[in-house]
């Protein structure tokens, strides 16, 4: 039986990044960038109001005040997108909005508050009085202040969330080389699969593992190339296998995999290439991956999964997330730092395996306090406890040589 680390390092080392591909940063959201994005222009482009106001220059702090204003003549209006080049003469102002470019030898903005004039649309004053105290290169926002032309800005690997976009935006991008998301094919295998809604009859039970695995997999950032279901029968599911192959970079099966008589994925897939291993962990011990050609040629990855939900869903966590993570250049590894917390229960875990128990986990109310973490069953960990599933939020990890977890005892877990 091999340890988790050990099995996640094994398939982790055959996984390779897709090629990148260049997309409109439109179309970027939630891509990861393939490489640095250094700045094009600087930010901001050129030195701006950060107010509606009257731009002026000071050689040093001025205490203005209603019993002894300072009092300015206006030379004019400077709108946001002005181009004009306006300078400013000694001793007088320009009245100025809030991102307009500040005038050549203006250094400080006052804003309109704190003169004679009152806010809002009125026509250009001739003068000003200026009366609050005012500070040199106050509400000024200089050119560069946020960044230069040449700095890097984003790194390959962080993830473009609309924040991010803009940033790519300011620095001079309009497209980006991001990696493709991974594109998913999902299999589930068994003849009592029968689709959500379906009347059950006899032995049957609901397919919820395809559900599940195609929601996790867009939450993980991949595409669903596909939902196939095949039954126990090896020809129908090498056909099933194929059909995914044509349309994925990732097949991801649940179900066939331990050692009953009907395992029809273990007996396809051990003629292809695919190693199947029993992980020391519960749930989730019985694994398989494999590298599989597909009809063009290509490579395509095949995790096999457990068929009980619960088992699914951790193994989804533990193994899959990490696969599709590395597809898009990031470290699989990350997603699985874990945080410190307690508990105020207590539960069995088995010798020799590392339990991942499905769990509450709430937010600490200080930054001294431990999170608090309580399994969503009482039953713990058992692999066909689905319907206590959508609760969870992370997964408590109990090392393999604990079998007993006493309430408040120090744990670990990892955020789902």
């Amino acid at each position: 039986m091999q340890l988790l680390e050990e099995y996640l390092d094994s398939i982790l080392e055959q996984v390779h990044p897709l090629t990148p591909i260049e997309l409109p940063i439109e179309e970027a959201l939630d891509h990861v960038l393939a490489c640095d994005l250094e700045a094009r222009v600087a930010v901001p482009p050129f030195s701006n109001s950060g107010m509606d106001g009257f731009a002026i220059y000071l050689d040093d702090d001025y205490e203005a005040s209603p019993e002894t204003p300072l009092t300015l003549p206006v030379a004019g209006d400077i709108a946001a997108g002005d181009n004009t080049d306006h300078v400013l003469e000694p001793g007088s102002a320009w009245r100025i909005m809030t991102g307009a470019r500040v005038p050549k030898g203006a250094n400080t903005v006052v804003p309109v508050e704190d003169t004679s004039e009152e806010p809002g649309p009125h026509p250009l004053p001739k003068s000003i009085s200026i009366y609050a105290p005012i500070k040199v290169g106050a509400h000024v926002r200089v050119q560069g202040e946020d960044c230069s032309p040449g700095d890097t800005v984003l790194r390959a690997g962080d993830v473009l969330t609309p924040a991010a976009m803009a940033s790519a935006v300011s620095v001079g991008y309009a497209k980006v080389s991001v990696y493709p998301s991974p594109r998913v094919a999902i299999v589930s295998t068994g003849d009592e699969l029968r689709a959500p809604g379906e009347n059950l009859k006899g032995a049957q039970i609901p397919d919820s593992n395809s559900v599940m695995i195609a929601a996790l997999a867009r939450r993980a950032g991949a595409q669903v190339a596909g939902v196939f279901r095949s039954n126990d029968d090896p020809a129908q599911f090498a056909d099933v296998l194929q059909r995914a192959g044509e349309v994925a970079d990732l097949i991801i099966t649940s179900g066939g995999v331990s050692a009953g008589a009907y395992d029809v994925v273990k007996e396809v897939g051990l003629g292809q290439g695919v190693e199947f291993v029993r992980v020391a962990m519960q749930p989730g011990k019985p694994q398989g991956f494999g590298v599989l050609q597909a009809a063009d040629g290509r490579e395509v990855l095949l995790a096999t999964l457990p068929g009980n939900p619960v088992s699914v869903f951790v193994s989804f966590h533990m193994f899959v997330r990490p696969i599709l993570a590395e597809l898009t250049g990031r470290d699989g590894h990350e997603l699985l730092r874990p945080i410190v917390v307690t508990s105020p229960n207590g539960w069995r875990s088995p010798a020799g395996k590392r339990q991942l128990v499905p769990v509450v986990l709430s937010e600490p109310d200080g930054p001294e306090q431990t999170p608090v973490v309580v399994p969503t069953h009482k039953l713990g960990s058992r692999s066909h406890l689905v319907a206590s599933l959508h609760s969870v939020n992370a997964l408590a990890i109990v090392p393999e040589d604990v079998t007993s977890v006493e309430p408040w005892s120090i744990l670990t877990a990892i955020r789902v």
